[in-house]
């Protein structure tokens, strides 16, 4: 994960100890999914992942990555459906992220996912300084 992490420009890089503990937190406020699928050099392994965590009744999407190589094959709406999904079946409400403010592709896909733009962090993101976009999504 931390490999496919480094190799995308735009993905949030975590230390690895994060994802440490994210993966071996149990807790019903906590999702992290996984895409274990052939790569396009024929090697099995994680294609992509999305992390996430409930906060203060809202779940906060907090990464989300699709290896650069396997992109535009439809991992990313797969993750992102799959999310959408459980938390729906729990009775979430409404799903947030930050995205880059440069980060048009990923911009792009979360509109056409139906996540509504409702905000601005100033200068959230820091290597470089640049504000960040906040997302929601109603699933309810």
């Amino acid at each position: 994960m931390l490999a496919l992490e480094r190799d995308s420009a735009t993905a949030s890089h975590w230390q690895p100890d994060r994802y440490d503990k994210v993966f071996s937190e149990v807790s019903p406020r906590r999702v992290a999914l996984l895409i274990e699928a052939e790569g396009t050099g024929g090697e099995v392994g994680v294609q992509g992942f999305l992390v996430a965590r409930s906060v203060a009744g809202e779940w906060e999407i907090e990464n989300i990555v699709v290896g650069e190589g396997s992109r535009r094959r439809g991992w990313g709406r797969c993750l992102l459906g799959e999310f959408i999904g459980m938390i729906r079946a729990e009775g979430g409400e409404t799903v947030f992220l930050e995205v880059r403010e440069s980060n048009f592709a990923a911009r792009a896909f979360y509109q056409d996912s139906h996540f509504v733009e409702s905000g601005r962090r100033k200068g959230y993101y820091s290597h470089p300084e640049e504000d960040a976009v906040v997302y929601r999504l109603s699933v309810a």
